[in-house]
């Protein structure tokens, strides 16, 4: 009992940043530079790394970023006893498969750990698993799809119900008072509705506070047309930072992300979510998505996600499609009330609105 509490306690002591475990990263190419950089970014992980090794001879004696390169990976076992190295990570995607399982079975009696990072970048993170073929000595990855399973759809939609009744009864007196507001400042309806791509490519109307003038369409078109800037920034984002179409009413509404309160009709009709991937018009699909349109519209979109939370006006479109694509592949539902306590935050202050 005592040792297992002795190494928990290690454990939770170093993830707190008070005592970290030394690390020599073997590989000091890309991947290994990643894994540096991860490593630092987060402390929760409590590896402090101490020094790379590395088989190029030009890279001998030089710091990656403040960090010393050492000689060739097959003399780790002198740095493990001689400097306290307790963990050895091997960052050599390129590393012979014979090399690799060599390196780790001498190491294995010699550190306390051995973290393997294979090539495998952009595949799920969250929710994957090990499985163990004892006999065959040899491991697979399991890669789940968790918005595929039965029990997440159900347990997704039913959060979804629930949140979104609790916020329409919670946000009815606000949302009145903006259609009066929208109706003041200027002609047409307060609501509209948009045709989107929804899960499984369906075409559903997304319902928005109306936030541009009636005419909307022919000041694009004037602008875009005498307007080279103009014209490139559409071209690249499909926003404008100065757009003349949107009305005075309209630009608080876009700025607090409140023209989209609508979409809370839209999630109880059951086409959208509360989270998820954004969504979109079928241009937008056939401009940017290409390879990426079957993972991010093989489910439902969402109000939020996690591109409104990573800084969204102020991001790429390639980057917002990048965003999609790692929420699609790594769900759960902790991720969902994460991405929508961020969201208040988010639009309390306003970050990345336009």
């Amino acid at each position: 009992v005592f040792p297992i509490l002795r190494i928990n306690l290690k454990k939770l002591v170093r993830r707190s940043g008070m005592l970290k475990s030394k690390v020599l990263i073997l590989g000091a190419g890309k991947t290994g530079e990643l894994i540096f950089n991860a490593l630092r970014r987060d402390r929760n992980f409590g590896l402090n790394v101490v020094g790379f090794l590395d088989d190029d001879p030009e890279k001998r004696g030089k710091m990656l970023h403040g960090v010393k390169i050492h000689a060739g990976v097959d003399k780790a076992e002198k740095y493990i006893g001689r400097c306290g190295i307790e963990d050895i990570i091997i960052a050599m995607p390129g590393c012979d498969k014979d090399k690799c399982i060599s390196l780790i079975n001498r190491l294995q009696h010699k550190a306390q750990n051995i973290i393997l990072i294979p090539d495998l970048f952009g595949i799920t993170v969250l929710g994957t698993n090990l499985l163990h073929f004892f006999q065959e000595q040899a491991i697979g990855l399991e890669v789940r799809n968790n918005l595929a399973q039965p029990v997440n759809i159900i347990t997704k939609k039913i959060f979804d119900v629930l949140v979104s009744c609790a916020l329409f009864i919670i946000l009815a007196l606000p949302m009145l008072i903006i259609v009066l507001l929208i109706k003041v400042n200027s002609k047409g309806p307060a609501i509209f509705s948009q045709e989107r791509v929804g899960k499984n490519d369906r075409i559903f109307k997304c319902y928005k506070f109306r936030t541009m003038y009636i005419d909307a369409e022919e000041k694009l078109a004037s602008l875009l047309d005498n307007n080279k800037e103009a014209r490139s920034e559409w071209d690249h984002h499909w926003k404008l930072s100065s757009d003349p179409r949107i009305t005075r009413v309209g630009r608080f509404l876009r700025q607090t992300s409140l023209d989209e309160l609508p979409q809370i009709f839209n999630v109880l009709l059951g086409n959208m979510s509360l989270v998820g991937p954004r969504p979109v018009t079928q241009d937008e699909i056939d401009e940017f998505y290409k390879e990426q349109a079957k993972l991010c519209f093989g489910v439902t979109p969402g109000i939020t996600g996690l591109w409104q939370v990573s800084g969204r006006s102020n991001t790429s479109y390639n980057y917002r499609i990048a965003l999609d694509s790692w929420y699609v592949r790594n769900w759960n539902l902790w991720l969902d009330i994460i991405i929508l306590l961020k969201t208040v935050k988010v639009v309390l202050y306003r970050e990345g609105a336009t």
